[in-house]
């Protein structure tokens, strides 16, 4: 009975059959439309640019002393294991010793502006409007998903709605990009308790509370997409693995009601685990029989501490690949897999390259270059944090690539939550930015020397 559920929504039949082992909770949907004729592409001669290899602090010329000192700051002590680890116990233990208004005197001009666009329309189009003169997109992010015992019932839902609206409001009516994007999390819109219950393609029972959230939850993620498509992609981030199938089950199910003519709504696929090759490969086939678009954000994947601790305790396979190389084949075979069928059918597929992983860009960058994927096309971009890896976001820039930053925004107590949960989650990476803090400091130096000075 539960395609019922999803029908009134969507308005889209599926069934739970044809699917192949490794996608067996995604529901396929009866095909409609067809493919658009095949389009190849002439490989360009060029070579991949000298400056890919991301060495020149020149990069950091745009910034103001002020960014420059801040960044430096910011990342100082981000390279402190202890920091990243207890940032929350440290934050609100500040909080208390420091009050309300102290503990904001501290935050807003650090952290805060270092990784924040701000927390109204004025304050974020500044930002924004910076970010573009530099040749940078923005990719809007409401800070706001809830994880397992976190729910706090429909009317939170139901503001959070109004919240993504709003995003793709702004994303739609400035003028920041040409192509804009945001950022959804599933979570915000529907329980994570009911995610979960959603797992086997064979959906358990739902009680009549869950049946009415799940198609309040539907009507909510449906809004979007009528709000969205042909104004602003959205890209569905993955969350934890106890999660994804049934978010993959709902973005799959907006991109055969949406992606008819272009993807406008995109899914994630995290290539720390050990399926999501897998998975990316039957999204393919499933977007080739049912006739819709595919948009792709690829990314390593942020939560492997924890669902190996899940993993051990439940008596699980671990499914987090076993080495960090292994986590690299994952993700430059299915950055392959993508680009090829780009470069096949352009008008069909879209990926974002979302990474802080140097060789992965480059690796994207000349395969791009072999297939004559055009760097500005719209078939493929670019994608890091705001307040990261700044040193390869306005070098490709520069360069020609399309590059979006992740903007998240609202008020400090809004965004501090999810600056936590991103530091813990991207420990490794933040720990890891020896390089730019590295440029930044040559920078910095080449400032203060004495003009005529070697």
């Amino acid at each position: 009975q539960t395609h019922t559920y999803l029908h009134a929504p969507l308005r889209g039949r599926m069934m739970c059959s044809r699917l192949r082992p490794p996608l067996p909770r995604l529901l396929l949907l009866r095909a409609m439309g067809t493919a658009a004729p095949r389009l190849g592409a002439s490989p360009q001669p060029d070579l991949l640019s000298p400056a890919l290899a991301f060495e020149d602090p020149s990069a950091f010329r745009v910034k103001s002393w002020g960014e420059l000192l801040r960044a430096l700051g910011v990342f100082h002590l981000c390279s402190f294991p202890l920091l990243v680890n207890n940032c929350g116990k440290l934050m609100s233990v500040a909080r208390t010793l420091l009050g309300r208004r102290g503990f904001s005197l501290l935050l807003q001009p650090t952290v805060y502006a270092q990784f924040v666009a701000g927390e109204t329309e004025t304050e974020i189009s500044r930002s924004v409007e910076k970010m573009k003169l530099l040749g940078l997109r923005p990719m809007l992010a409401v800070p706001i998903e809830e994880d397992l015992g976190e729910s706090t019932g429909e009317k939170r839902y139901d503001d959070n709605l109004e919240a993504m609206l709003e995003c793709v409001r702004m994303s739609h009516s400035n003028t920041w990009s040409k192509d804009p994007m945001m950022q959804l999390k599933v979570t915000a819109l529907l329980s994570p308790e009911l995610c979960v219950r959603l797992r086997p393609i064979i959906f358990p029972g739902l009680d009549e509370s869950e049946v009415a959230h799940l198609l309040c939850g539907l009507q909510r993620l449906n809004r979007i997409g009528e709000a969205s498509v042909n104004k602003v992609r959205v890209l569905v981030d993955a969350e934890y693995t106890y999660m994804n199938p049934a978010l993959s089950l709902v973005t799959m199910a907006m991109m055969k009601k949406f992606n008819k003519d272009s993807a406008w709504i995109w899914n994630t696929y995290q290539c720390y685990l050990k399926e999501s090759r897998s998975l990316l490969l039957d999204a393919l086939s499933l977007s080739k029989s049912e006739g819709f678009c595919l948009g792709v954000k690829l990314v390593r994947g942020a939560y492997m501490d924890k669902e190996r601790k899940l993993a051990e305790k439940e008596g699980r396979l671990d499914p987090v690949h076993q080495s960090w190389e292994d986590t690299n084949d994952s993700y430059n075979g299915s950055l392959d897999v993508m680009l090829n069928a780009i470069s096949q059918k352009h008008e069909r597929y879209r990926i974002i390259v979302a990474t802080h992983n140097e060789e992965s860009v480059r690796r994207a960058a000349k395969r791009m270059d072999e297939l004559g994927i055009d760097k500005d096309g719209g078939s493929v971009c670019f994608g890091q944090l705001l307040g990261m890896c700044d040193h390869v976001s306005l070098t490709l820039a520069k360069e020609g690539y399309a590059i979006y930053k992740s903007v998240p925004y609202g008020s400090l107590d809004d965004t501090l939550p999810y600056l936590v949960r991103r530091a813990q989650e991207n420990r490794t990476v933040l720990q890891g930015i020896r390089k730019e803090r590295d440029l930044l400091r040559q920078e910095l130096w080449r400032r203060l020397r004495p003009r005529g000075g070697s």
